[in-house]
């Protein structure tokens, strides 16, 4: 336990664009808001090196990639993640912030 308390872990914040074309080809069209929802967690649990359960999508986020409706989703999505100590992601867009 010595080791791991004199060890500091950040924040860390981090902008990404995540792709969502294949989420417009590969479900039907009746899960495609539902599909990019789930790439956007498998992305961000992959590049902020973190667990899939631990993705927390903002409100913001999910109503903008359901804002055309099921079947129109945007081809990408700028967004901003944060990862903190606990290992929590918690992703919001990056054009709300700004």
């Amino acid at each position: 336990m010595a080791k791991e308390e004199g060890r500091h872990v950040e924040e860390k914040e981090m902008e990404y664009t995540v792709p969502l074309r294949a989420s417009k080809h590969l479900p039907p069209k009746t899960e495609r808001a539902s599909h990019a929802i789930r790439t956007i967690r498998l992305f961000m649990a992959r590049h902020m090196k973190g667990e899939v359960e631990d993705v927390w999508i903002d409100p913001h986020l999910n109503e903008f990639i359901w804002e055309r409706s099921i079947e129109k989703i945007p081809s990408k999505v700028r967004v901003r993640a944060i990862r903190f100590e606990d290992g929590l992601i918690e992703v919001d867009l990056a054009e709300r912030n700004a």
